[in-house]
């Protein structure tokens, strides 16, 4: 499989490393992650809070797929939440991956308003839940956790 998306990764600042580490995982089975989200490789210094809204939203805004990196702090951080609420606007596909050591109390709270499936750290769950192929939501551990609609969703 030869693919690749644009995806806008939204996640805690000291979880960055995860974001390369998920482009490796995915480069293994040909996808490839194009992320326009600000980290160390392409950081900001603003501070005026009017012009990062406006930076983030034309970064979300060029994304198809918006993904949440969801670690053990991600849903302390209020940019993360605000980010969600934007892409949810937008009419954007909200993806959560669970990293290492995140548990499913992690999970912000804009994203268990607005999110389309919560996945763990697995290549093709991540996969089918980038392509909408998967909108499930999911614990940690992979068992089935209850999303915005209150119960797991099934294909028919």
């Amino acid at each position: 499989m030869e693919k690749s998306k644009n995806v806008f990764v939204s996640h805690y600042n000291k979880d960055e490393k995860n974001i390369g580490d998920l482009k490796e995982l995915l480069s293994k089975k040909g996808y490839e992650l194009k992320n326009s989200s600000i980290d160390s490789t392409k950081s900001n210094e603003a501070n005026n809070p009017d012009y990062i809204k406006q930076l983030l939203r034309d970064r979300i805004s060029w994304a198809g797929t918006f993904v949440c990196l969801i670690g053990p702090h991600t849903h302390e951080r209020p940019w993360v939440d605000w980010e969600i609420e934007e892409a949810n606007r937008q009419g954007k596909r909200i993806v959560g991956i669970y990293i290492e050591g995140a548990r499913d109390s992690d999970v912000p709270g804009n994203f268990d308003k607005y999110g389309d499936t919560v996945v763990g750290w697995t290549t093709d769950n991540i996969i089918d839940a980038l392509e909408g192929e998967d909108n499930n939501w999911k614990n940690p551990d992979g068992s089935d956790r209850p999303g915005k609609w209150g119960i797991p969703r099934r294909e028919c």
